[in-house]
């Protein structure tokens, strides 16, 4: 360019245009240098722009070793950013580094950033997923909505976390009477275990937020499991559907600050079957409750009852990083009345504090529906 017959080659200042607006000079400076050299020391606070040079330079090198310093450097702080640059510039693999790191972490490591940060469309899958880390329970997560909602509406507040809620439910609550106080949240401008604990019930009719259309269906499909287990000796899953599982299982989590004995049931109503978890000497051992101890709920007394069921468990480092993980896989239990069973055995090697513990679990099996449902489904194919 400088040597041959083009106009570049007799001029002083040559201005280049870069339709990036990641790139910077000093990432240029740093790709540039990197031609002269096999390593480049990489500033994690730099390595969106660096990234984005190298793309548009094409030094693959380069964009290798980007990747593995956002891999390497996920935290609350450059999770989303990190994401959004990983999908701009095809690096799959840290994207789904990213992905990984809110499913285990959305629930522990919220702040009033990380929630304006978040897209609609990554919140909707992470709430979705069956691989979220839930804690406690679903409730949870409902609540986490409305908190990331309000930020998302008013993203100019810039108060404590901890105010976030009561701030949130106070701007809803004069959203509502704007709106007249009939009319849902959302339908001005789902979540059947939400509704399976009373008190959470009550505050998401509450709230409302969600249209009581949308609630409807939920009750009615709750409504009609309960009949089932209580009238028509539904005793639970009898085989392992992933899918089914993966879009229908209750998802709830604990986390065990330090080794010890511990003993707790998930609140809410499930369908009849009062199941205990322990943790002791290393085990984690579920108990199917009929008589020997009180529960809050009506408790079935029929022989057997089956759970379909995941356990997960994993420790964190501060970051947020997995330091270690263990899964049961998905699996059926079949539990007689106040039996229990062994689900994990654990090696000492392998558990660090605080524990997390998680599980999907689904307590009623599938719905069959009528056969002439199913002739319209055809029908309509």
């Amino acid at each position: 360019m400088f040597s041959g017959s083009w106009k570049e080659s007799s001029m002083n200042v040559i201005e280049l245009e870069i339709p990036d607006q990641n790139i910077d000079v000093e990432a240029l400076q740093v790709a540039f240098g990197s031609l002269y050299r096999d390593d480049v020391l990489i500033n994690p606070s730099r390595v969106v722009a660096l990234l984005a040079a190298a793309c548009m330079l094409q030094l693959d090198g380069l964009i290798q070793q980007c990747g593995e310093t956002m891999k390497e450097t996920i935290t609350a702080q450059t999770v989303c950013g990190y994401y959004n640059s990983a999908g701009m510039y095809g690096l799959d693999s840290v994207k789904k580094k990213c992905l990984e790191w809110l499913l285990n972490n959305l629930m522990t490591h919220q702040s009033v950033g990380l929630f304006k940060e978040l897209s609609i469309n990554l919140m909707k899958h992470l709430i979705s997923s069956s691989n979220l880390f839930v804690l406690q329970v679903e409730m949870d997560v409902y609540t986490a909505l409305k908190k990331w909602m309000f930020l998302q509406l008013v993203p100019s507040w810039n108060g404590s976390f901890k105010q976030v809620l009561t701030e949130a439910d106070a701007w809803f609550a004069e959203r509502r009477r704007e709106f007249g106080g009939d009319v849902a949240f959302l339908e001005s401008a789902q979540g059947s275990y939400i509704i399976s604990d009373l008190a959470s019930a009550r505050i998401v009719e509450r709230d409302a937020l969600l249209p009581s259309e949308w609630l409807s269906s939920v009750y009615k499909q709750q409504w009609f499991a309960m009949l089932r287990a209580e009238q028509d000796n539904d005793i639970g899953p009898q085989e392992i559907n992933k899918e089914e599982l993966e879009g229908n299982s209750m998802r709830c989590g604990r986390k065990l600050a330090k080794d010890g004995d511990y003993c707790w049931r998930w609140t809410g109503f499930n369908f009849g079957l009062d199941l205990l978890v322990t943790y002791t000497n290393r085990y984690i051992i579920f108990k199917r409750n009929t008589l020997n101890q009180p529960c809050s709920g009506s408790v079935s007394l029929q022989p057997r009852r089956s759970i379909a069921f995941r356990l997960r468990l994993a420790s964190f480092d501060g970051s947020g990083k997995m330091i270690c993980s263990r899964t049961t896989g998905y699996q059926i239990l079949t539990l007689e009345k106040d039996q229990e069973q062994i689900v994990m055995n654990l090696d000492s090697r392998l558990l660090m504090f605080p524990l997390y513990i998680c599980c999907n679990f689904l307590y009623t099996s599938p719905e069959k529906r009528a056969d002439n449902e199913a002739h319209l489904d055809n029908l309509e194919a």
